[in-house]
């Protein structure tokens, strides 16, 4: 039997999970096709692309109006698709501004649909679980605390583990550029600019000025950045350049970079999952408007904004305390220290990595959390049981109507769950 499956991710970190999932699903199922939304990686998976929605990746309150008649043509590509040749299932990787309208189109038209990591709804904006009630039919939760969440909201939903350790330990590597770096016995800092353009120009410059900082303290530091796209790189050496900030700046070698440092900058976002993964002492910083600053406060429902920290402290449950309870620790002292703020922080950042740059006994110390914290979560075998769980479901007969999920939660809960998987 062949089975056709609509893709969509926004985001440069979607498109890696999703082309991690797709090729899951090719070794599995093999007449299996699918096209959609992505980027280069799902491209690259054999998804056929509709269009590059990474490209398009944008955040705030204001940004995304500018891209709306981009937006717009690819939701009517996506609707012809969905007529003309009707795929067996829909399934979107976060990005919920767009994937939500996706949803809602293919929940109309009767072909279910998934989330392969469900936006994170209990961070943020939380009205939207109504949507995830409507149009999902089941989300694959990475998260140990959302398929919790969510059932006690009435959305279907399983945990399957985070894709980002399958992804890291199968990648390839520059092993040449790790011996260079590493060959060297002075302190190296690496500097994560993020991906889209908007947070390089909101961070690149406040990053740069933080390494200057830390060379005055530090004078042997050595400075690294991590580029996603060519031009992006070469933003970061003009405003390096006039900064005087000496560094090595290179496109595409993030892996590399964050394995050989000492410890990084980096914004806030997927990549504090692969900084996990190398178990690299991390300061983060996002610059927000002084509008956007106040704004956050009132859609913002958890106290920290990294990953690593929300899983640190317990997952949701910790993370909701009231932002000035004095019981527990600020995001600035939280295991990443993290600054989501539309002030001047560098001498806060600069003297939190000299701590680390300098000590390596402190450095240890958050080493050996980090590494505690990635033995605890079990995700190995993460893309395996989601991709599993959806050649299951595509073996199985379905009749689903709009509106309605294709299984019950107590249903799924009835199954085993697989080995070294915990709510």
């Amino acid at each position: 039997m062949e089975y056709r499956i609509f893709f969509s991710a926004g985001e440069p970190s979607g498109d890696q999970h999703g082309a991690a999932l797709i090729s899951a699903l090719q070794s599995r199922l093999p007449n299996f096709t699918c096209l959609g939304f992505g980027g280069p990686r799902m491209a690259q998976a054999g998804c056929h692309l509709l269009a590059d929605l990474t490209s398009h990746a944008v955040m705030g309150f204001l940004r995304p109006i500018a891209q709306l008649h981009h937006f717009y043509r690819f939701y009517r590509q996506a609707v012809v698709e969905m007529e003309c040749h009707r795929p067996d299932a829909v399934v979107l990787i976060d990005f919920p501004g767009f994937n939500w309208h996706l949803a809602k189109a293919a929940k109309s038209r009767g072909i279910p649909v998934f989330f392969y990591g469900p936006p994170q709804i209990w961070a943020w904006a939380r009205w939207r679980v109504r949507k995830m009630r409507r149009w999902i039919d089941h989300a694959l939760c990475w998260l140990p605390f959302e398929e919790q969440w969510l059932a006690a909201r009435g959305c279907s939903a399983t945990y399957v583990g985070h894709p980002f350790f399958d992804e890291c330990a199968g990648a390839v590597r520059d092993s040449a550029l790790v011996a260079q770096l590493t060959g060297d016995p002075r302190p190296l800092l690496t500097i994560l600019p993020g991906s889209r353009d908007q947070e390089v120009h909101a961070n690149g410059q406040a990053m740069l000025r933080v390494a200057a900082g830390l060379r005055e303290k530090i004078p042997s530091l050595r400075v690294a950045v991590a580029a996603f796209r060519p031009h992006q790189a070469q933003l970061m050496e003009r405003w390096a350049h006039q900064l005087d900030v000496r560094a090595l700046i290179l496109t595409g070698k993030t892996p590399e970079l964050i394995q050989s440092a000492t410890c990084c900058l980096a914004v806030s976002g997927s990549v504090s999952l692969e900084l996990l993964y190398f178990e690299k002492p991390t300061v983060i910083l996002y610059r927000i408007s002084p509008l956007a600053a106040r704004i956050e406060k009132f859609v913002r429902r958890v106290k920290y904004i990294t990953l690593v920290n929300l899983l640190c402290h317990g997952g949701r449950h910790a993370a909701e305390l009231p932002p000035n309870d004095p019981t527990t620790p600020a995001p600035t002292d939280a295991l990443f220290p993290e600054f989501l703020t539309a002030r001047d922080v560098t001498q806060e950042i600069c003297r939190r990595l000299a701590t680390w740059l300098s000590d390596a006994e402190e450095r240890q110390k958050v080493v050996a959390v980090l590494r505690e914290l990635k033995k605890s979560l079990g995700w190995e075998g993460a893309v395996d049981r989601a991709a599993d769980w959806f050649v299951r479901y595509l073996g199985q007969p379905h009749e689903v109507t709009p509106g309605l999920h294709p299984h019950s939660i107590s249903a799924l809960h009835e199954r085993p769950r697989p080995a070294g998987l915990r709510r």
